[in-house]
């Protein structure tokens, strides 16, 4: 009897042992696709597109090696540190795709990401469009801001029709009514700016008149 629970943990023991090693070593490499993922945001406001090219295309061979690495894993792979490094990444790469007002954005098949990841990663996207907003709003580019403004109403739009439980969409409601509120402050930034510049205006052709 001893000897066979011996057997049986060290079996054990010894799966538990791999897992830790893949889990620890997934870890790893998840911070690094997180990590490329916010120097590719921060090269994209910056306009510095090739900086941030290659920042996402590493980003993405990162996540192929998760996908390596976890096969016979699926335990770790769903425990969460994957989901968040696939959020990211989608979030950079249709930020990337809009910002360079490519014909269309790339899809979670193209990503190799997981739908709630791609999604919440879209949910992600209005913050970093409100940025984007707010950066035109100030070089007085009234026109594009509006654009953007609409980009982030469609997105929200499109995560409305998402209505299934946080199981499924895993936390996908909060990140849809967080930008529901982003949406409702850029559109007053926006309609202000553009109100102020009109009054700014008729007072310049009210004073040449006088």
């Amino acid at each position: 009897m001893k000897t066979v629970l011996e057997e049986i943990s060290a079996r054990i023991r010894e799966n538990f042992e791999a897992k830790d090693s893949i889990r620890e070593e997934g870890l790893k490499v998840s911070r690094e696709v997180v990590r490329e993922c916010r120097t590719a945001s921060f090269a994209l406001h910056a306009q510095d597109f090739e900086k941030a090219d290659k920042s996402i295309k590493t980003a993405g061979k990162a996540l192929e090696k998760l996908e390596v690495l976890f096969e016979g894993h699926a335990d770790i792979y769903h425990a969460g540190f994957v989901e968040h490094a696939q959020q990211e990444y989608s979030e950079v790469s249709v930020l990337s795709s809009l910002l360079k007002e490519e014909e269309k954005i790339p899809s979670p098949e193209e990503l190799r990401v997981e739908y709630a990841a791609y999604l919440n990663g879209l949910g992600d996207v209005v913050g970093e469009l409100r940025r984007h907003v707010l950066d035109l709003v100030r070089n007085e580019s009234f026109e594009k801001a509006e654009v953007f403004l609409g980009i982030m109403e469609n997105i929200h739009a499109i995560l409305m029709d998402f209505d299934y439980p946080d199981a499924i969409t895993r936390g996908l409601r909060r990140k849809t009514d967080v930008s529901r509120s982003l949406i409702e402050k850029t559109r007053g930034d926006v309609v202000n700016a553009i109100g102020q510049k009109r009054l700014e205006a008729a007072m310049r052709n009210l004073e040449s008149r006088l």
